[in-house]
């Protein structure tokens, strides 16, 4: 707290905080202005109808799903078209040699990034025009004058939130994208603790609503505290510098090291699987298919929700549905894998140490520096895989053995605990600048 009022006595760091959050304030104020076409009474329907999948999908977007306003999609169109421009990169030539062709070509691949986002928004807005049409969810039906202006309302809602998280970037704090999916998080948790209070607090007995406080408080806190080791943990990877002789002087003969993040993939990796799982019961959720209801599909859709998991309300029959959660940690760990190797490349930095005369003790240069790194990477990637699959389904078991249903979970915490700690780091960092500054400053004076 008192690191925050020290930042907050700096002018600098006042009005990007000021900026800050008035764009928050946008974002929220936003996300509750309906898009044209629909009908009040349908969006109500539509939230009671709600289901775990697409409560997911409604908690990353801050309520503005389930409220079908003009950021419905919100800053998904964008990041996915951020994954996608990293996969790109290692397929096509010309665009890993603009990555590392410096800023400029950053900016060109950013700038690539905005007309996928752009395109991503119109085929989302699209599909849902059309899937809402059908169902009838749109007031006036399936109509193309309707799917125009709706496509246009969702499409522009995206894109203004694209503009604006990078602004935010630029005159603000922290990355602004991840402020946004912050502050929609955020905005959920109210109506959760509501209905938390409402299903296992109120109405209860002493003893009850007293072990559902606690168990739920031990949980948030042992959660948090996963949260904390896994995002700080890193394994040093030692790295010795050669000496050399240019004229004078001799440089090098340094010692520094390679840190290696434990949860290399952060968030990605449970983002990616949830968001798979949900998509059958997303599509099917448009035109009206509930998991609930039996037949040989709707019981694959029970199978893939993580709302049916870990119940033991009716002995086997449905238990039987927490199969599920072992695809869902089959493909935490292959995202983590997946990820990691797009984002981290071991030859890439084996060659950028041997071009500076740098070398892992007791390995040579070259060739067997990177297989000594894929080595060691893949065994940090288990680790930081494990470690995100206990988050990750600590809630999800409490859930379900408590039939406690929430919105937020573990990634939800893993997204607000990186956002701020991050956030966190900028403004010690700007602090220490402005420190720096004032330091010479004086000495020079």
């Amino acid at each position: 707290m008192k690191a925050f009022i020290d930042a907050f006595k700096v002018k600098e760091i006042r009005t990007r905080m000021l900026f800050l959050l008035i764009c928050l304030v946008i974002v929220r104020i936003g996300c509750q202005i309906p898009a044209p076409g629909f009908d009040r009474d349908l969006i109500a329907y539509w939230q009671s109808q709600m289901t775990e999948s697409l409560g997911f999908l409604n908690m990353l977007t801050g309520g503005s799903f389930s409220q079908m306003s003009i950021f419905a999609l919100n800053i998904g169109p964008y990041i996915s078209a951020e994954i996608i421009m990293q996969l790109l990169t290692i397929i096509i030539p010309r665009l890993e040699e603009l990555k590392n062709d410096g800023e400029s070509g950053r900016k060109k691949i950013a700038e690539y990034s905005r007309y996928t986002t752009v395109l991503l928004a119109v085929i989302e807005s699209v599909a849902m025009s059309i899937g809402f049409g059908r169902s009838n969810q749109v007031a006036g039906g399936l109509k193309f004058t309707t799917i125009v202006v709706m496509t246009i309302s969702f499409t522009a809602g995206t894109c203004f939130l694209m503009w604006l998280g990078e602004l935010m970037t630029e005159k603000g704090i922290g990355s602004g994208i991840s402020m946004i999916l912050l502050i929609n998080i955020v905005s959920t948790l109210p109506s959760d603790a509501g209905r938390l209070y409402t299903d296992r607090i109120k109405g209860q007995s002493v003893l009850n609503a007293t072990v559902a406080i606690i168990i739920a408080a031990v949980l948030i806190v042992a959660v948090l505290i996963l949260i904390i080791l896994l995002q700080d943990a890193q394994r040093k990877i030692p790295v010795q510098y050669a000496k050399r002789t240019q004229g004078r002087k001799t440089l090098g003969g340094q010692s520094s090291f390679i840190p290696l993040k434990v949860n290399t993939a952060g968030v990605m990796p449970v983002i990616f699987a949830m968001a798979i799982l949900n998509l059958p019961a997303i599509i099917c959720g448009f035109f009206g298919v509930q998991a609930g209801e039996a037949s040989f599909g709707r019981k694959i859709l029970k199978l893939l929700s993580s709302q049916y998991w870990f119940d033991f309300s009716n002995g086997w029959s449905s238990f039987v549905y927490t199969f599920g959660a072992l695809l869902y940690i089959a493909m935490l760990f292959f995202f983590a894998y997946f990820y990691t190797a797009i984002t981290f490349n071991p030859n890439e930095v084996a060659n950028n140490l041997k071009k500076q005369g740098g070398f892992l003790p007791g390995v040579r240069p070259g060739t067997p520096t990177a297989n000594y790194l894929k080595g060691v990477l893949n065994y940090v990637i288990v680790i930081g895989a494990f470690m995100l699959m206990v988050i990750a389904l600590l809630p999800i078991i409490c859930s379900g053995v408590f039939n406690a249903r929430l919105s937020f979970g573990g990634t939800s915490l893993i997204i607000i605990a990186g956002v701020i700690v991050e956030s966190m780091r900028q403004v010690e960092g700007m602090m220490k600048e402005r420190h720096y500054k004032g330091f010479l400053n004086d000495s020079l004076n």
